[in-house]
């Protein structure tokens, strides 16, 4: 870990705070970064023109009891890294060889989109519930490093 990864990982807590997500242990937050410099950020939360789970006022997995780490489509929300994917996507931005810090680790979803969009490493604060991702992750080669731990995961 050298000081980039902390302001990066700062970032990444600091855009978690936008985030639309009922639950305050799920505001998740995402930067991807490439030589050093912000190509977008992300943060979960509704689709546009989407009410959020905020404004509903309840967690709609909360409510159908579907546990973490499972059925991910079962909800408003559009995930922090999915939203930092899409808005390089919209804006013409390459992410290509890029590094993706994230205040959680990626879901399967989420890990098959990083892989395809040939970000290279991703550093991340909390883990999931969620062995297939890593698995993905894993044999893809992509590296996964968890902030505060000097080897990759």
């Amino acid at each position: 870990m050298d000081k980039w990864d902390a302001r990066f990982m700062q970032m990444a807590d600091l855009v978690s705070t936008w985030a639309s997500c009922y639950k305050q242990n799920r505001k998740i937050g995402c930067v991807i970064v490439k030589n050093k410099r912000v190509m977008t950020t992300g943060y979960n939360g509704a689709p546009a023109g989407v009410k959020t789970c905020v404004e509903r006022g309840y967690c709609l997995r909360e409510r159908l009891g579907i546990p973490s780490g499972t059925k991910h489509e079962i909800c408003y929300a559009t995930h922090a890294e999915q939203n930092a994917i899409i808005q390089a996507a919209k804006l013409g931005v390459s992410i290509d060889g890029a590094t993706l810090y994230c205040t959680h680790q990626p879901c399967t979803i989420c890990s098959k989109m990083i892989v395809n969009a040939g970000i290279k490493r991703v550093v991340y604060r909390e883990g999931y519930p969620d062995d297939f991702a890593r698995e993905i992750i894993n044999e893809s080669g992509l590296e996964l490093v968890k902030y505060g731990e000097d080897a990759a995961q």
